[in-house]
């Protein structure tokens, strides 16, 4: 924290951050892998086949690999950085201590962006399996988003270790499923379906493994973030998990394994068992690569009453990382205080009820669950970005600064994730131009709350602060 920033700071007293407390100790590395897991396995049901559309199979195989590499790279660094800074901030705390204010606010705005739109669309989703299954007669619309908010946000509220295992046993449902997809769809696996989407004319460098170019690659960017998008969240459990600086490395590296494997048994598992062709645009690939346009099968009406566990699951994981970024940037008075407040369960309810309520607007409103699908992917590649620049300074500015767990690799791990994520971040507009700039609309509104109120005043004694102010004290004291 620099002279000026602590003279903007104020200095609450000891009621202010008791009133703003989680409970501490309620996850293990088992309940953060489940978190972690839980965030993304949505992304395996549905969505990530639209890239199919935009890349054809070599594309999006290619563009998943590399959004693989960024979200590897970027886990071992915030592995790294939460084992430094065990808060509850996450991306915004790691930012806030490399970058400064303006750093720390830039992260956890766009975090924001990314966790309380994901969770509005998400729910739309939702909505259109229940009617798809004919659950009790419902159609998508308000009231079955309603019942997911209600539901699940009261969950939350009932306490983090209840939440967190029931998202466990969740996730677990839509894991097991996926396995089982896998399973049944390989037996039918065709490699000359792979390659089936026509060749568009004059795309250069356009085969038919690459059917719209080389630029295809590119434009399947966001699309291939869906087998990951969410897992960098599970540092925000950091202030209530048991022994952080030894759970979060593991349960952060476990989470990218297990979702590497789902990945690429339903990438190869649908494509193969149906055609590219075939799945490109279907909002539900994996029933599709089942059953093409033949009756349902056991199997088949399993996965889709399986993909709704994995939409609730990563409902429900998001709308938790979401309360506990809102929650980090309150306590430490980037936004209105009351936000942070916390029930005599420990629960953030303000930070869990205004996001839900501004979610099921959102929901309600538009419909329009991949276009704030894209917004939220916007944000996430900014976070990305400036997460992985934050463990680049960091290890330059402070190379003695202890490191109970060390990110493999170094600068050069983070250096990749952050080349990455810049590229990730320009290939949103690729995607979906509108979704950005809605999106830069939201950010500029933010900044400037930040810069012509909030800045000024900040808690000064909040974790995220006072871990600044302690390295900018011991800083000054070196260089005099």
């Amino acid at each position: 924290m620099t002279l000026e920033e602590t003279k903007d700071a104020s200095t609450a007293g000891d009621d202010y951050l008791k009133r703003r407390a989680l409970r501490r100790g309620s996850a293990g590395w088992l309940l953060l892998t489940g978190l972690g897991v839980g965030y993304v396995v949505s992304g395996d049901f549905s969505g990530w086949n639209i890239g199919l559309a935009e890349g054809g199979f070599g594309g999006l195989a290619i563009a998943t690999v590399l959004m693989g590499v960024m979200y590897a790279c970027l886990v071992y660094a915030l592995a790294e950085l939460s084992a430094i800074l065990p808060a509850a901030g996450g991306g915004y705390g790691f930012a806030r201590r490399a970058l400064g204010t303006w750093g720390g606010f830039l992260t956890g705005t766009a975090i924001l962006i990314e966790y309380i739109l994901a969770p509005a669309a998400i729910s739309i989703f939702i909505g259109d399996y229940v009617e798809s299954l004919g659950l009790f007669g419902l159609e998508s619309g308000w009231p079955v988003y309603l019942a997911c908010f209600a539901v699940f946000i009261g969950i939350h509220l009932w306490g983090v270790g209840e939440a967190l295992r029931f998202s466990l046993v969740v996730t677990a449902i839509a894991v097991a499923a996926l396995l089982i997809f896998a399973a049944g769809a390989l037996t039918d696996f065709r490699a000359d379906g792979l390659d089936d989407i026509p060749v568009a004319d004059g795309a250069f460098g356009a085969n038919s493994w690459l059917p719209f170019g080389l630029l295809g690659i590119w434009a399947a960017f966001p699309f291939g973030m869906w087998f990951f998008l969410g897992v960098e969240g599970v540092p925000l459990a950091a202030e209530e998990a048991k022994d952080p600086v030894r759970s979060m490395p593991r349960a952060l590296s476990l989470s990218m394994l297990i979702l590497v494997v789902l990945a690429v048994l339903t990438f190869f598992a649908a494509t193969g068992a149906r055609g590219s062709a075939a799945i490109q645009d279907a909002g539900n690939p994996l029933v599709v690569a089942l059953q093409g346009d033949g009756d349902p099968t056991a199997l088949s009406r399993f996965v889709n009453y399986a993909g709704l566990a994995g939409l609730v699951a990563s409902f429900f994981s998001l709308i938790y990382a979401g309360s506990r970024q809102l929650f980090a940037l309150s306590r430490a008075g980037y936004l209105p205080r009351f936000l942070s407040l916390t029930s005599r369960r420990k629960s953030p309810y303000p930070g869990l009820l205004i996001p839900g309520a501004i979610g099921f607007a959102l929901a309600a409103g538009t419909g329009n669950g991949a276009r704030m699908l894209n917004i939220a992917v916007f944000g996430a590649t900014i976070s990305y970005a400036l997460m992985a620049l934050s463990h680049i300074v960091l290890r330059r500015r402070e190379p003695d600064l202890p490191r109970p767990y060390r990110t493999p690799g170094g600068v050069l791990t983070s250096s990749v994730a952050f080349v990455l994520a810049l590229s990730a971040l320009v290939a949103t507009f690729l995607v979906d131009v509108d979704a950005a700039l809605i999106a830069l609309g939201v950010y500029v509104v933010a900044l400037a709350y930040f810069a012509f109120y909030s800045r000024h005043r900040l808690v000064a004694n909040a974790p995220e602060e006072e871990f600044a102010a302690l390295a900018a004290a011991e800083a000054e004291l070196d260089r005099n």
